[in-house]
């Protein structure tokens, strides 16, 4: 099949005073070996200034091993950045931008700005994405956990609720939509947002959602481990959530609603999460998991197969597992099939995976350079035994075969089929108003 694409990664991705664990060379060779042949990182600005940014993501990516691409986040607003937006779509392969809902005071963006960037994505064809949730209602929750005494890392998750992410994700559809631009929400964790991008597809709103495969494979019971390492290593945003939002999201996505896969990977060691050993609000969000991204989509929670429970119980296909892993990701990102597909003229992507080869997961086989993993001890069936990369073998017989400086930047252009359309719909909506109204002074 062809390789998988991650849309949502975090190398040398610096937080509260550290960077994630893993580089754009180990943090690849970990998704090679997992049957992940691109991923797409997200550049953050270096003082708001976003060519500053994508010079930077640059330099960290020089010793690549596998193709990836890069999704620009906005921090801030101005006529500087505008014109930046459209530097980094004409000149450099970027077609979306991030923004934050969340982070108060570090990332998070208001709906002023929020707007305005929704309606300069639209004009340049890019796609607009956001993490969504309620920053303001966060804050307030943090402070709320910290004069309850709650400091250890379930005041995370206590602190930031489904209702929040709920909240955001509908608040960013609605200025979606008053803008007609397409809308793609990241690290989908809860049913509350999944009901609102369920909501809006069904009206024919274009939104697109994205589950992790910590939310649909985890539950939140690790967050309340005696261990503090152990309960940090599951600290991420939006939280993982309790029992049941899981299977909603598989559903969700067996039933078409959510459309791709993606990782969040963003790792920290049991050293960088200990800065928060006091604080819940200092342990530096995220998880690993580009390693898993083929093979956590054949898992269910508690060990149980997606592929057995779904692909052989005639849930799902074998081709929309590719789709899910794959082939929509390519598309939204306007790389297929150069990405995403097994044909003629398509990049050389491919991995082979054996249905009935076991496999066990463990920190000492991830090829990450992270100490912990939070889906330790898991088994399955289900092995990706080949990764060709580009024509060539990279994962075989349990070995890599990498080389630094390898991998490609993948410029993507703007304009998926997910703008097909609009100005159609700007149209009708324009003829629709019957304004302005030509009007008379009875009074005269």
């Amino acid at each position: 099949m062809p390789g998988g694409i991650d849309p949502h990664t975090h190398l040398a991705m610096e937080a509260l005073r550290t960077e994630s664990i893993d580089d754009f060379f180990s943090g690849q060779a970990a998704a090679l070996a997992g049957g992940t042949t691109m991923h797409i990182d997200f550049v953050i600005p270096v003082n708001g200034s976003l060519s500053a940014g994508f010079k930077a993501y640059e330099r960290k990516a020089k010793n690549s091993c596998m193709d990836y691409g890069f999704h620009m986040t906005i921090t801030k607003w101005d006529e500087v950045v505008a014109e930046e937006m459209e530097i980094m779509v004409k000149e450099k392969g970027i077609n979306s931008f991030k923004f934050f809902m969340a982070y108060k005071g570090i990332l998070m963006v208001n709906d002023e700005l929020l707007l305005e960037g929704f309606k300069r994505c639209k004009s340049l064809g890019a796609l607009a994405m956001v993490h969504a949730e309620n920053g303001d209602a966060v804050f307030e929750g943090q402070k709320r956990m910290i004069e309850l005494g709650i400091t250890g890392p379930e005041g995370h998750a206590l602190s930031r609720p489904p209702v929040l992410e709920g909240e955001a994700t509908s608040r960013a559809i609605r200025l979606a939509s008053f803008v007609n631009v397409p809308l793609y929400v990241v690290h989908l964790m809860s049913i509350d947002a999944m009901e609102e991008i369920a909501k809006a597809r069904k009206s024919g709103q274009r939104v697109i959602g994205e589950p992790v495969v910590s939310g649909l494979i985890l539950d939140d019971s690790g967050l309340w481990a005696p261990d503090f390492v152990t309960a940090a290593k599951y600290v991420m945003s939006p939280p993982i959530r309790a029992s049941g939002h899981n299977k909603a999201l598989q559903a969700a996505l067996s039933s078409g609603v959510l459309q791709l896969v993606g990782t969040d990977h963003c790792a920290f060691t049991s050293t960088q999460k200990s800065f928060g050993i006091d604080d819940f609000r200092k342990i530096p969000n995220g998880v690993n998991a580009i390693h898993f991204l083929i093979l956590l989509m054949m898992e269910k929670q508690w060990m149980h197969l997606v592929w057995h429970t779904m692909v052989e119980s005639g849930k799902i296909s074998p081709t929309n597992y590719v789709r899910l892993t794959s082939t929509e990701c390519a598309r939204i990102f306007n790389i297929y099939p150069r990405k995403g597909a097994t044909l003629a003229g398509s990049d050389a992507d491919i991995i082979i995976l054996d249905p009935n080869s076991s496999f066990e997961i463990t920190t000492r086989s991830h090829h990450s350079r992270l100490d912990t993993n939070v889906f330790e001890g898991m088994k399955g069936k289900g092995k990706v035994e080949v990764t060709i990369a580009g024509g060539r073998i990279v994962w075989e017989n349990d070995q890599l075969k990498v080389v630094p400086g390898s991998g490609k930047y993948i410029e993507m252009p703007p304009f998926s089929y997910l703008f097909d359309g609009i100005e159609k719909a700007d149209a009708k909506y324009l003829s629709s108003l019957h304004a302005p109204v030509k009007r008379f002074n009875s009074a005269t």
